[in-house]
């Protein structure tokens, strides 16, 4: 399956960033688990406010899961893991979004990337694949812009997604400067 497939009709995200903005094209007829539970956290607002708290340039930048809460970079609360729909035929190739999760493949929450090259390793079979659900239609630049900011190592405020307990991790590859992305909203 390709992108070419996917219908003319096919959802459009906006994630409008301090950085530009990004429009993403969701693939619902690949992944569409994925999809509707990508767009609920949209439409619930989830995304505004949060940050791109994990970028590598070269690999992915990663985001819709904290936020600047406090001068602290804090998970925000999220539902249920998903389905890992990671055998799509979808690839993780540069510019295309796929779910981020634990070791677990269906524990799949909020958080997702943005593939800034092709990432091969991600793809099912390894490690149960990474779920590839969209593709960046515009805004490429400011993808690569993000991916070239300054990071350091920070302590990032996780609840234990067994225990519920609140955890303070350190974290590599955190921007210095905050990458957030405002809001997050569908295009009619």
């Amino acid at each position: 399956m390709s992108f070419a497939e996917s219908p003319a009709t096919a959802p459009k995200v906006k994630l409008k960033t301090n950085l530009g903005e990004i429009v993403l094209e969701l693939n619902p007829k690949a992944a569409p688990v994925t999809v509707e539970n990508f767009l609920g956290y949209v439409k619930k607002k989830h995304y505004d406010g949060t940050v791109f708290h994990r970028v590598i340039d070269g690999f992915m930048i990663q985001g819709g899961g904290f936020a600047n809460t406090g001068g602290k970079l804090t998970e925000k609360p999220s539902g249920k893991g998903i389905v890992n729909e990671s055998q799509n035929g979808l690839k993780n190739d540069a510019y295309t979004i796929a779910m981020a999760r634990t070791s677990d493949p269906n524990s799949a929450t909020a958080q997702f990337f943005i593939n800034v090259s092709n990432n091969s390793m991600l793809n099912y079979p390894s490690n149960g694949g990474y779920a590839v659900f969209g593709k960046v239609i515009s805004g490429k630049e400011v993808v690569d812009k993000i991916k070239s900011v300054s990071t350091t190592t920070s302590t990032l405020a996780m609840i234990h997604p067994v225990t519920g307990q609140k955890l303070e991790m350190p974290a590599q590859d955190v921007p210095v400067e905050k990458v957030v992305i405002e809001s997050a909203t569908v295009v009619e």
